[in-house]
């Protein structure tokens, strides 16, 4: 299988899992329809799938890590329903459906959000079969730091911050990213890491990995917000330009931002160097494939 089928299978174990997290919870109806509208809106999952790609290189099993995989995805869900709202991106359109206060309202919006954040850290301290609680201390830990205020709130707030503004300069704007879209991706991959027993190396090995993918990841989608289509992407394309927000393409043009994509994977590749197997050939291709997403 391509990595992208291989992440997609990964994905359907995830989904069912996700599909039953919200199950039996006593939650007000219209406050649980807004949380599930945007969970159930799909993704690449890519978060879970590095948690649980990860856990398996470790000589995890996937059971162990999926409570932390669905987290992953409730945290990542909530930031866009929230990025999404009027005083933020203010965007219509999310994952090629109308966004969450389109269709909810913005009350509910920001409450579902919250309510996805908090029952994620429920999720990560429920349990987790055959994970020491001081590994699973860890891991909750680490995503957390990843999550706050220092993490992906603190890059959101740095993008206000930024936005409209055109002299963003790069070491700027590449800290941003590491905080908003970068952080969460580095907690996933140590997170399923430390879950599987890997030592501090392994650990270390996996947030390398995880800050190159998040990197490259962020500047493919920039560089898709000038190249892409609405469509194939499934949000507004041109937005970032519309806003005034300083991206890659704008810095240093699309060949340049292309190439920078491309020495992230390498990197992110040179961090698997002493593993072999199965679940390493699918973290090098990975890599590739996050960066592909532009051709």
């Amino acid at each position: 299988m391509t990595a992208k089928e291989r992440l997609k299978a990964l994905a359907a174990g995830v989904e069912a899992c996700l599909a039953a997290c919200l199950r039996d919870k006593d939650i007000p109806e219209e406050l649980l329809a807004a949380m599930q509208y945007s969970l159930d809106a799909g993704g690449k999952r890519l978060r879970p799938g590095l948690c649980l790609a990860f856990a398996r290189l470790h000589g995890a099993a996937e059971e162990a890590a999926m409570p932390f995989a669905c987290a992953l995805e409730f945290i990542h869900t909530y930031s866009l329903i929230h990025d999404d709202l009027p005083a933020m991106d203010n965007d219509d359109l999310r994952r090629g459906k109308p966004s969450n206060h389109k269709v909810f309202g913005e009350a509910a919006a920001i409450l579902a959000g919250d309510g996805l954040l908090t029952e994620a850290f429920g999720l990560m301290a429920g349990s987790a079969p055959g994970v020491p609680e001081a590994a699973r201390l860890a891991a909750i830990a680490e995503i957390a730091r990843a999550a706050g205020a220092a993490g992906m709130v603190g890059g959101q707030a740095l993008d206000m911050e930024y936005t409209g503004k055109i002299d963003v300069p790069l070491i700027k704007l590449r800290d941003m990213h590491a905080r908003k879209t970068g952080a969460l991706i580095t907690a996933a991959c140590a997170a399923g890491a430390m879950l599987a027993g890997a030592d501090p190396g392994g650990v270390e090995n996996a947030r390398a990995y995880g800050r190159e993918i998040g990197m490259a990841f962020q500047i493919v989608d920039d560089i898709l917000d000038v190249t892409g289509d609405t469509a194939s992407l499934g949000k507004p394309v041109g937005s970032d330009q519309d806003k005034g927000k300083t991206t890659y393409p704008s810095l240093l043009g699309l060949a340049q931002s292309a190439e920078l994509a491309r020495d992230c994977a390498t990197r992110a590749k040179a961090a698997l160097a002493g593993y072999s197997g199965d679940s390493a050939d699918f973290l090098r291709e990975l890599a590739d494939f996050v960066v592909d997403r532009v051709h």
